[in-house]
């Protein structure tokens, strides 16, 4: 049976703080939710952590809610992009967030540092996420020193101990509930990441409510022997 295919397929919603479980990082996401509300004024905030954690994801879904309410908000995936990017009009923005910082090119360092000190001096915010702890970061002192002014977090991962209640947490905040069976099954067949887990919940409540059914081990099953038949992908995308 091709369960693992099938939980691979699911489509990612689009991130937002609604699909993001934040386990351990409650006050990491209460901070991002006021920064792109408009709600504090820090300068800077720096995000690190391990790769898969979920930085990008809270950048995506901090600038989209930024953009949401009408402020100026980019979210440049690499440093890189700075280099490429007019620096005037990030300066005028209101909140510019930068993945990846731990990769900036010495070229890169430069414009960032420069884009901090603009958006101090406009009243703007500057949320950068890197791999890297502060103190491990590969910059130029004088940046490292600006991005120490702000705030600092770690993202933690969640444990296997902590998904089935992230995961039960989830569901109750988008209105359904679920049993320990679905939680077990759901983690004992295919990926362990919590954005597999959390897609393949969002496609289960979807199917919850075109049938009127509650989710259950048995609709979890019909669910995979339906789309058992999909053909295998020739690479891995990722």
């Amino acid at each position: 049976m091709h369960q693992q295919l099938v939980f691979d397929l699911v489509a990612p919603e689009p991130p937002s703080f609604g699909n993001f479980v934040p386990g351990r990082n409650g006050e990491l996401v209460a901070v991002l939710t006021r920064i792109a509300a408009g709600a504090t004024g820090e300068t800077g905030l720096l995000i690190w952590g391990a790769a898969g954690v979920g930085k990008t994801h809270l950048l995506r879904a901090m600038v989209a809610a930024a953009v949401a309410r009408g402020a100026g908000a980019s979210l440049l995936a690499t440093p890189g992009e700075l280099l490429a990017t007019d620096a005037e009009t990030l300066a005028r923005h209101s909140l510019v967030a930068v993945d990846a910082i731990d990769e900036a090119s010495v070229e890169a360092q430069a414009r960032l540092f420069t884009l901090f000190n603009a958006l101090k001096a406009s009243g703007g915010q500057l949320v950068a996420a890197s791999r890297a702890a502060p103190a491990a970061l590969p910059v130029r002192e004088d940046l490292r020193t600006r991005l120490g002014w702000g705030l600092v977090y770690e993202l933690l991962p969640l444990t296997d101990a902590e998904k089935p209640e992230a995961l039960a947490a989830y569901a109750r905040a988008r209105g359904f509930s679920l049993s320990a069976e679905v939680i077990d099954y759901l983690l004992a067949h295919g990926r362990r990441d919590m954005a597999t887990l959390v897609g393949a919940l969002a496609e289960l409540d979807r199917r919850s409510l075109a049938t009127k059914r509650p989710i259950t081990v048995p609709m979890l099953r019909e669910w995979l022997q339906h789309e058992a038949p999909l053909e295998t992908p020739s690479h891995d995308s990722q």
